[in-house]
């Protein structure tokens, strides 16, 4: 069983050859979107030794907008385009970071060769955040000028959007686990489904709501696994926790896999207790 790690980056090389060590595994095979604003010769001189494949679809992302979803499904689909039989595809961020050594988790995806693991709650049920997303408008992602201003207007203006097709409306988290056939599927939705995706292009943040609506309102979802196995706290203004050596014990007690985000300038030693702790050799 293949496993592809498709890891979304835009900074840190070093940070992230850190990360690419700790995910060294005979069944593994990483791939990294780098945003398309960033130059890719300090990763690719500072990864040079390492086994990795650079996307060559590279996307301009920018946080909140559709831009997210756009590199993160261009990105799974030049994977599938491999011809390699992969199990799952597992998303990251360059600021990730394990906390379990890396057999243990490619032990629980070959006993769960069919599962999608993915965090996801009904908006208008128990994830309140969400849903003013899902109710306004959003012009962000088309970039004329005055569109932010313009989608305060309609949405005063006009009635709360409604997601087409019917479809009930999930979100929380855009990190998930996702399994070949559940993305291939997911792909395919979105070229058969162009009323979808304008309403997603018009959702803020949509890559915390796309996977769990269109999986959610499938055959899939029988096959989804409520936890995407990583640790994310929030600061009161939702912004991620940095963590550092004085979350050492909350990280290791927290039983996920994964957690973010890290920041290695900020503090190396998380790296070097974390590296110890799950017998990663740097």
């Amino acid at each position: 069983m293949k496993l592809a790690h498709l890891i979304m980056a835009h900074q840190n090389p070093k940070q992230l050859l850190r990360l690419l060590e700790s995910l060294k595994h005979q069944d593994a095979d990483i791939y990294i979107h780098l945003d398309s604003k960033t130059d890719i010769s300090s990763f690719q001189n500072t990864l040079a030794h390492c086994n990795v494949t650079f996307l060559s679809n590279r996307v301009n992302v920018i946080w909140g907008e559709y831009s997210v979803i756009d590199a993160t499904l261009k990105g799974m689909e030049e994977i599938l385009g491999k011809g390699i039989v992969y199990s799952h595809i597992n998303l990251l961020s360059g600021a990730d970071y394990p906390l379990q050594p890396v057999d243990s988790f490619h032990d629980l995806l070959k006993k769960n060769v069919d599962k999608t693991f993915i965090w996801f709650d009904k908006i208008f049920n128990d994830w309140v955040h969400g849903q003013a997303r899902v109710n306004t408008y959003y012009f962000g992602d088309y970039h004329f000028p005055g569109r932010y201003q313009l989608s305060k207007v309609v949405s005063k203006l006009l009635p709360n959007r409604k997601m087409p097709g019917g479809l009930v409306l999930y979100g929380r988290s855009q990190w998930l686990t996702i399994t070949s056939e559940a993305a291939i599927y997911v792909l395919k939705y979105l070229k058969d489904h162009s009323g979808a995706v304008r309403y997603f292009r018009m959702t803020w943040a949509v890559d915390e709501i796309l996977f769990q609506t269109v999986l959610c309102n499938s055959a899939y979802r029988e096959l989804l696994v409520n936890d995407n196995l990583r640790y994310l706290p929030l600061k009161a203004d939702f912004r991620p926790v940095v963590f550092g050596i004085g979350n050492k014990e909350e990280l290791i007690s927290s039983g996920k896999f994964f957690a973010r985000k890290f920041d290695l300038e900020t503090d190396s030693a998380i790296f070097d207790f974390l590296d110890k702790k799950i017998g990663i050799k740097v």
